[in-house]
C-alpha cells in the first residue's frame, strides 16, 4: 500500500487518543515526547481531510489539563518519597539537580511556574507532581494549570496546522523546483566527493617510485 493511501485510512479516533494520552501521560510526570507527538499529528491533520484540527487541539489540551491535576493530587499524597522514587527510576528527568532547578522556579514564581512550565520540556514533566509536593493551593494551580494547557496545547496546533498548510500548498505548486533542487543537490554532492576522494588518494598511498624493501634472509635456527 503506498504511503498517501496509508495516511489516508488512518483513523481519525485513533490519532485524537493518541495524542490525548501521550500529552496526559507526559503531564502527568512520565517523560514521553508529547510535543513531538503532537506536532507529528497536527501536520498529519494538514495533509489529511478527514483529521479535525479543533477536535485533535482539544483532545491536546483535555490531555494536559487532566494529566496535570492527576501529577498534582499523585505528588500531593506521595510528597517528598515521590519525588525521591522518581528520581531512582528517572534519573536523567528527575535528578536531584533538576528538583533543586524546579523547586527554585516554583519557589520564585508560583503559579506562573505552572503556565511557563507547560512550553519548557523539563518543567511540564515536574509541574504536576511538584505543585503537589509544595502544596500549592489547587486553585491557583488549576487556573495556571488550564491557561497554560489551552495556550501551549491549542497554540502550537493552530500554529503547526497553518504552516502545514501553506507548505503543503507550496510544495504542490512547486514540485517541479524541488526535483530540480534535489537533483542538484545531489549531483554537487556527488562531484565533491570525487573531488576529495581524488585529492585525498595520492597522500594516503605510499609513493609511486618507492621499490619494495628486500626480505631479510631467513638464517637456519630461526
Amino acid at each position: 500500500m503506498h504511503i498517501q493511501e496509508w495516511l489516508e485510512n488512518v483513523p481519525a479516533i485513533s490519532v485524537y487518543l493518541l495524542v490525548g494520552v501521550v500529552i496526559g501521560l507526559e503531564s502527568l510526570g512520565i517523560p514521553l515526547p508529547g510535543e513531538i507527538v503532537l506536532v507529528s499529528a497536527t501536520l498529519l491533520a494538514a495533509s489529511q481531510d478527514h483529521i479535525n484540527p479543533y477536535i485533535l487541539g482539544t483532545c491536546a489540551v483535555a490531555g494536559a489539563v487532566i494529566g496535570d491535576s492527576i501529577g498534582y493530587l499523585i505528588g500531593r499524597k506521595g510528597g517528598q518519597p515521590l519525588l525521591n522514587w522518581l528520581g531512582r527510576k528517572f534519573p536523567k528527568h528527575f535528578s536531584a539537580e533538576h528538583v533543586a532547578t524546579a523547586e527554585r522556579s516554583f519557589q520564585k514564581w508560583g503559579m506562573w511556574a505552572v503556565f511557563v512550565g507547560r512550553f519548557i520540556a523539563l518543567l511540564r514533566i515536574f509541574a504536576g507532581p511538584l505543585a503537589g509536593v509544595l502544596r500549592m493551593p489547587y486553585w491557583k494551580f488549576l487556573i495556571a494549570n488550564v491557561l497554560g494547557g489551552i495556550v501551549w496545547a491549542g497554540g502550537t496546533t493552530a500554529v503547526i496546522y497553518s504552516v502545514g498548510k501553506v507548505a503543503e500548498d507550496w510544495l504542490k505548486r512547486f514540485s517541479w523546483l524541488g526535483l530540480v533542487l534535489a537533483l542538484l543537490f545531489g549531483l554537487g554532492s556527488m562531484l565533491v566527493m570525487k573531488w576529495r576522494s581524488k585529492k585525498a588518494g595520492p597522500a594516503a598511498g605510499a609513493p609511486a617510485d618507492a621499490e619494495p624493501a628486500e626480505p631479510e634472509p631467513v638464517r637456519a635456527g630461526d
